[in-house]
């Protein structure tokens, strides 16, 4: 099998926050909050043009070409 061919099997090409990046194929929109130490509970997340409810973070998983952006709230005064 040609390695390009497996490398696209297990790895995803996204876009997170408008940068390109690749991850396992493997990672949820979850793991990737918690990769990246993003509080899921003060995080907003849309995949592909439409936000993903947090009670369904654990359940959809990244696959190739996704667009996420990931916005997170800070308080203050």
């Amino acid at each position: 099998m040609n390695l390009s061919i497996l490398i696209n099997l297990i790895m995803a090409k996204i876009q997170l926050n408008g940068s390109k990046l690749e991850l396992k194929k493997k990672y949820s929109i979850f793991t990737l909050l918690k990769k990246y130490k993003v509080d899921s509970k003060k995080a907003a997340v849309e995949l592909n043009g439409k936000i993903i409810n947090r009670n369904r973070h654990k359940s959809i998983y990244i696959k190739n070409k996704d667009k996420i952006e990931i916005v997170h709230f800070i308080g203050g005064g």
